[in-house]
């Protein structure tokens, strides 16, 4: 499947959290004006009201993958409303700002330390900044011992805020491991995503998105998010980006590498990303999990992988990301338990 394959989507440059400033639009200022009609001896007042400013509004819309539509702007704002004029006339409200953002985005209120609102779903919207309402005309002020007010109201201003927004990814799978145990060619070879990979730590510094596409039409959405090292809960590595993505996912693939590189034990290595996820969240830990053994092809007797299913007393489904042994197996598996999960919603 080609990079731009209408399915596919992978980013290119991942932009996860931010801060802006955010201001509703200003009411109008009411009108002072009198009635001057030809054979009308004394004309009343007539000063329309101003119009309301326009709100602020955050939406979660489809066709959003990233906060990359914030690295350059910083400061947003809604129209303000018109005025009010004579004969009556309302000033318009101001138009509405509607701010597209990714489903998954988190909108805090960096003043309060507060969290405004969580937009896990695409359509989900909320209104952040009320517009300023506008100001009376003088023709509201007229009563009968004042006739010919020229009083009049300002415009009130409106709402504003310091906002930060950050990014959760929301994929059917996150794929979880040591750096270099095989995320980043598994998701590769499972999907038409093309993320970097090499022999060092931390191949993938931003989280890349891939859709599976199985027969029958049927797909899902699989992450490959930064690798996972003892103590991520408390901030080491990239722990915190790593988590705080993983935690969106509704299933977990724990990819361990059978021959370590650095000659760490993979039970070892298991286990220690087991208690990073417990660290940081229970949630998490409790997400349904499917363990995969990668690099059997460098294991053409199956000792290692024997010895894997022992120690770990757990089903793990074998797999070469290199050669593609085992990846269909793999993919139809994530499909049913997708499923499943989906179900029990």
């Amino acid at each position: 499947m080609a990079a731009n394959h209408p399915f596919f989507h992978r980013w290119s440059l991942f932009v996860d959290e931010t801060q802006i400033h955010v201001r509703a639009g200003d009411g109008g200022n009411g009108c002072v004006s009198f009635r001057r009609e030809k054979f009308v001896a004394k004309g009343g007042p007539d000063g329309g009201d101003g119009g309301r400013g326009g709100h602020v509004y955050f939406e979660a819309a489809a066709d959003k993958d990233t906060l990359l539509d914030f690295a350059g702007k910083h400061h947003w704002r809604a129209e303000n409303g018109k005025h009010g004029q004579g004969k009556n006339m309302y000033g318009a409200d101001g138009k509405d700002l509607v701010i597209p953002v990714p489903a998954g985005t988190l909108i805090y209120d960096t003043d309060l330390d507060l969290l405004l609102k969580d937009l896990n779903e695409v359509g989900m919207k909320v209104l952040l900044c009320r517009g300023g309402k506008g100001g009376r005309g003088n023709r509201a002020f007229a009563t009968s011992t004042n006739q010919a007010p020229r009083e009049f109201e300002p415009g009130k201003p409106g709402q504003e805020r310091n906002l930060r927004l950050e990014l959760k990814l929301i994929a059917d799978v996150g794929l979880v491991g040591m750096p270099n145990a095989g995320k980043s060619t598994l998701l590769s070879r499972s999907s038409a995503a093309r993320p970097k990979i090499a022999a060092y730590p931390f191949t993938t510094l931003e989280p890349v998105l891939g859709i599976v596409e199985l027969s029958g039409f049927r797909r899902f959405l699989m992450a490959d998010i930064p690798g996972l090292i003892e103590g991520a809960s408390k901030g080491a590595g990239l722990g915190h980006d790593f988590l705080r993505h993983i935690e969106r996912t509704k299933i977990i693939v724990h990819i361990l590498d059978i021959m370590p590189t650095d000659g760490s034990d993979p039970v070892g290595n298991y286990h220690a990303i087991r208690n990073e996820l417990a660290e940081y969240s229970r949630a998490l830990a409790e997400k349904e999990e499917v363990i995969v053994a990668n690099k059997i092809d460098l294991d053409p007797d199956g000792a290692r992988m024997e010895d894997l299913r022992q120690r770990l007393s757990q089903d793990i489904v074998p797999i070469s990301a290199v050669t593609g042994q085992g990846i269909r197996e793999l993919t139809e598996r994530l499909w049913q338990k997708i499923q499943a999960t989906k179900a029990a919603v």
